[in-house]
């Protein structure tokens, strides 16, 4: 209806508002940047999200976030006043341990990054190093000659954001993933986490680099790979024509959601902007042309109270 149009909300008439509810059945939902930024709320979010349930959407929280598994995201989302529950939450550790599973996986797997990776692989029994430090010990020739030691069993490598990223941990990775059969498995490709004064970098930061050095391509598993949504397709839980993906990140939620076919809303509050949405629709790059979202919205907040009015006031 408003494909790639990247319409506001805000400007339309209650009866259109009330048409474009009608048009989706599900809803798969960002949460850094649209229902939460860190720990804090974004105002509005859990009334929103909650209506909308109520209104009978089928609700599901999909996130890149690696460091928590589904049981941590679920308690932090019901903390905040979200009314969920865990089989609504799409995350990539999770995913990755999924993945690993499926494919009948039985040596270990070396982990760049954080407890919940490691947390969701030992829920499928799979073995792994573990996570925390790995720090350079000597200088780097001592280091190469006396310190790296590199293990027989390692059959897949997982790389999720990880604040304790070395120069040994590349160095294992690369000669790990210098066995073909080494599976190397991104939880995503999110480059960077920008604050006030800074910028932290993302997954994607470790997973580049461990991709030049290992001249390897990964197989990433979080958004906007559609093989993070394929099962609730292949089950018949969503409709993609009648999914409805919000986020505030182009790249990854509203690209998942086309190479979904999903409707999409980005959000203003996170990474992109309406002022990014202007460039992509100048650019030469048809590539660009996959981020411009069906809709807009300021804060996902806002859409409450169109809401109501287009129950109010939209019917004919």
């Amino acid at each position: 209806m408003y494909k790639q149009t990247c319409t506001n909300l805000l400007s339309l008439s209650p009866v259109e508002v009330n048409k474009w509810l009608d048009s989706f059945d599900s809803v798969i939902t960002d949460c850094d940047g649209v229902l939460w930024v860190y720990g804090n709320v974004i105002p509005g979010s859990p009334e929103t999200i909650n209506y909308l349930k109520g209104m009978g959407k089928s609700i599901y929280f999909c996130t890149n976030n690696s460091t928590k598994t589904r049981k941590e995201l679920l308690m932090k989302g019901i903390d905040l006043g979200f009314n969920i529950t865990e089989e609504g939450i799409i995350a990539t550790a999770h995913a990755a341990a999924s993945y690993l599973k499926n494919r009948n996986f039985d040596k270990r797997v070396y982990i760049i990054g954080s407890p919940g990776i490691a947390q969701e692989l030992d829920a499928v029994a799979i073995k792994h190093t573990g996570v925390g430090p790995d720090v350079m010990k000597a200088p780097l020739g001592e280091f190469m000659a006396k310190h790296l030691t590199v293990e027989p069993d390692i059959g897949a490598v997982v790389v999720g954001f990880d604040e304790h990223f070395s120069f040994p941990k590349m160095t294992k990775a690369a000669s790990y993933l210098s066995d073909p059969k080494c599976l190397f498995i991104a939880t995503n490709t999110d480059e960077r986490f920008p604050m006030p004064g800074m910028v932290v970098p993302g997954s994607g930061s470790f997973v580049n680099a461990i991709r030049t050095c290992a001249e390897r391509e990964p197989i990433v598993i979080g958004k906007p790979n559609p093989a993070i949504c394929q099962s609730l397709i292949k089950q018949k839980k969503i409709i993609p024509s009648r999914t409805l993906m919000i986020g505030d990140r182009a790249n990854t939620d509203i690209l998942l959601g086309y190479n979904c076919g999903f409707q999409t809303l980005l959000v203003g509050t996170g990474i992109h902007s309406m002022n990014d949405v202007a460039q992509w629709r100048n650019s030469k790059n048809p590539e660009d042309k996959k981020l411009i979202p069906d809709m807009y919205i300021p804060k996902l907040g806002d859409l409450l109270p169109a809401i109501i009015d287009s129950i109010t006031h939209g019917r004919y």
